[in-house]
């Protein structure tokens, strides 16, 4: 479905999205793929809000994405970057250029960070500086949600106007704000219907609300 001229999202799994597409037909994929942590996710054990569908059972992060699909990630895509790249290492090649989301956790017990494997070439390690739980940080509606500031900045940073943009877990929708915002095309699905719905009404409230302006 086309949420604007140039966001198209539909609800449905990602390889049935990828085998539709040519090879290289995407420039950059910006993907968060499950990391496979299941009920380890929340550090304090038990689920982390009981606001978030399936955290009881956390069926949504039991298992990493197959072989197949790294297959086709790679093969419409003519660059990636992958957050959790660290849990995927089995698919992935060496790289000099990580990405990392500083959260500035401080001495709570979460992570410090998130890193993200690119495959960009000559480019270095770069750090993204926000705190978890920042005042600029948007409204949370899925577990793993991150803030479409941090979009922005990889979009400033490993993208340029004209690039067609793949997300193959589109989650909280953060990535489809940031590209309505900069203008990018973006392509993207969500395989769950309710986390598919609430991202489309938090993508349309954005889109009203900027057009106020």
């Amino acid at each position: 479905m086309r949420w604007s001229d140039k966001i198209t999202v539909t609800n449905e799994d990602n390889m049935q999205l990828m085998a539709r597409y040519p090879d290289k037909y995407f420039d950059l994929a910006i993907v968060d793929p499950p990391y496979g942590l299941g009920k380890k996710l929340n550090p304090r054990g038990g689920m982390i809000s009981n606001s978030f569908k399936g955290m009881g059972e956390n069926t949504w992060d039991s298992e990493t994405p197959k072989k197949e699909y790294w297959e086709q990630l790679f093969r419409i895509s003519k660059n990636q970057i992958v957050w959790g790249g660290n849990y995927f290492i089995d698919y992935l090649t060496p790289t000099q250029c990580f990405i990392i989301w500083d959260k500035m956790n401080g001495t709570n017990p979460m992570a410090d960070c998130e890193l993200a494997w690119t495959s960009i070439q000559n480019k270095v390690a770069r750090i993204f500086r926000m705190h978890h739980f920042s005042n600029g940080y948007d409204d949370k509606i899925h577990p793993t949600q991150k803030p479409t500031k941090l979009y922005k900045w990889i979009l400033d940073k490993y993208a340029k106007q004209g690039d067609k943009i793949l997300d193959t877990h589109l989650g909280s929708g953060s990535i489809a704000i940031a590209c309505h915002d900069y203008g990018f095309e973006l392509t993207a699905c969500e395989l769950d219907a309710e986390y598919y719905e609430a991202a489309k009404k938090r993508f349309f409230n954005h889109s009203a609300q900027t057009k106020l302006f």
